[in-house]
């Protein structure tokens, strides 16, 4: 099972993924670090030590890694300051940063999936307790097969 190549894709010799969004995406986001810190995000974590105990780095690694992710765009500094301590700074996803929920809860659920033999080691609900899952769908909300997929050249302005 594959995706289905439209027109000029259809002849794979005859072109490159020079320009691979895929590719692009794991530029900014494709270290387990990154990731990890996303995760760590999406469940509320906004304070730099936080941030390297959870994720289980150096200070110098969560310093590196978050300065990219700031400038990415994925996170946001706000400053902080708490009662006879100097201004800190904590970090907060923008908009380009919750953008990346579905792809954090689809590793996620990948994960659950193949990873954990015992049962995933937390459940993602909603408001109703209602399991949360990641799925393709059209515009129209319909589920959609991997061999159902089409892939055409994008219409560039």
């Amino acid at each position: 099972m594959a995706m289905n190549l439209d027109g000029v894709l259809a002849d794979r010799s005859r072109w490159t993924a020079d320009e691979c969004s895929v590719a692009k995406a794991l530029e900014v986001v494709g270290s387990r670090t990154a990731m990890l810190f996303l995760r760590e995000a999406f469940y509320g974590t906004t304070r730099f030590a936080d941030f390297a105990q959870r994720v289980g780095v150096t200070d110098a690694a969560a310093a590196t890694r978050l300065k990219q992710l700031v400038s990415d765009g994925i996170f946001a500094k706000r400053p902080y300051q708490e009662p006879g301590s100097r201004p800190r700074h904590e970090y907060v996803l923008t908009d380009k940063g919750r953008d990346l929920l579905p792809v954090v809860l689809a590793m996620m659920e990948w994960g659950d999936r193949h990873l954990q033999p015992q049962g995933p080691p937390v459940e993602v609900v909603d408001a109703a307790g209602e399991r949360v899952g990641v799925s393709v769908r059209t515009s129209a909300g319909d589920e959609v097969d991997l061999d159902a997929l089409r892939l055409r050249r994008g219409r560039r302005t």
